[in-house]
């Protein structure tokens, strides 16, 4: 049996994996660049858990948290040195005419709750906070939509991992042990062109998909296309498939004709992720991409990376957080540190699914 590490070298992730909420904000904010601000945002960051939980304790059972992450650029605006092993700019994808585009953000908060009153009141309070230091990049209010599909009509996140494989597949281990607890989260606004979609006979929307659209069972290897979207999304290398934590969510605004899904990866290393979305855009092998492009487009782009919880809370105002916990994550909430990073990948791709709250 492992000895147990002293108490000060415990990690404790955000809440990175949990169940799945029936309402979600996704909050896109952009640093005032010519703003010395630095100080007033490292303050609020120190204090997010305490603000979380003053809202939370309103209706504890309604299981509001708040994962945030910064991008590249304001990484090394508000934390310096060291940084995270992968962080960078999210990279952009041309493919024909499909374009993974690159968008502003600097920070990300990702609100859950089965409550969305909840999750407004949260989103509130944070935009409060940060009061002038910062502009909304992008906003959207997510919902579940009757049993887990997207607008789209299909299921959404059916092979999500779970317990400790989602830990794994998400939270950063002994790779990069600074940073051990942390994730990578790579997120993209897509809009649908829902009358060309429902134009399509279910027959074909279920092998562009790779799935029944009333059953969600998988398509036999003999009926999926090479061009199906759960075909292109499922990465294997050595054998193994690498899997990342998605949370995505339908939106719209029906009187404007806008339906989409928002899309939020979690990962333990960005390079599964971006492997995926590479095999989406432009086909593996090339040529082969995923017709729901054909339907689809994403108008946002971003990365960013989730430090522990564990680090937001040892931030000093004046300061850099004390990045001096050098341990992996608690066992109750860490990723396995067996698996090493991703390096190069033979890859393809497939959708992912939580355990969700009643």
């Amino acid at each position: 049996m492992d000895t147990p590490k002293p108490l000060n070298e415990v990690v404790l992730p955000q809440p990175v994996v949990g169940p799945l909420t029936r309402a979600a904000i996704f909050l896109v904010v952009c640093i005032h660049p010519e703003r010395d601000n630095t100080a007033t945002l490292r303050s609020f960051f120190a204090d997010l858990s305490g603000l979380v939980r003053a809202v939370e304790f309103r209706n504890v059972e309604a299981g509001l948290t708040c994962v945030v992450g910064f991008g590249s650029e304001a990484w090394d605006r508000l934390f310096g040195s060291p940084r995270p092993a992968e962080l960078h700019p999210f990279q952009e994808i041309h493919s024909g005419s499909r374009h993974a585009v690159s968008t502003p953000g600097d920070i990300l908060f990702h609100i859950r709750a089965k409550r969305p009153d909840l999750c407004f009141e949260l989103a509130t309070q944070i935009m409060d906070g940060l009061g002038e230091a910062v502009s909304v990049a992008d906003e959207v209010h997510g919902f579940r939509y009757f049993d887990d599909r997207d607008v789209l009509g299909f299921v959404d996140g059916t092979e999500n991992p779970r317990g400790d494989g989602a830990r794994e597949s998400a939270l950063v281990g002994d790779e990069d042990p600074a940073f051990a607890g942390g994730s990578y989260v790579i997120v993209q606004k897509y809009l649908h062109d829902m009358k060309g979609w429902n134009a399509l006979p279910v027959e074909t929307q279920e092998r562009i998909i790779g799935r029944k659209k009333l059953s969600d069972i998988e398509l036999s290897d003999a009926e999926k296309p090479a061009f199906a979207h759960n075909a292109l999304t499922t990465v294997v290398e050595n054998g193994k498939q690498l899997q990342i934590l998605r949370d995505n969510m339908p939106f719209g605004r029906p009187g404007h004709g806008e339906f989409g899904t928002y899309f939020i990866g979690y990962s333990r290393t960005p390079r599964v992720t971006e492997t995926m979305l590479q095999n989406m855009f432009v086909g593996n092998p090339p040529g082969t991409y995923d017709r729901l492009l054909d339907f689809s487009r994403p108008v946002t782009g971003n990365l960013f990376f989730v430090p522990a919880a564990t680090f937001l809370d040892n931030i000093n105002t004046d300061g850099a957080a004390s990045t001096a916990i050098n341990t992996s994550p608690t066992s109750e909430t860490s990723a396995p540190t067996s698996p090493s990073p991703v390096r190069e990948t033979s890859l393809r791709i497939g959708s992912l699914k939580g355990e969700k709250d009643e």
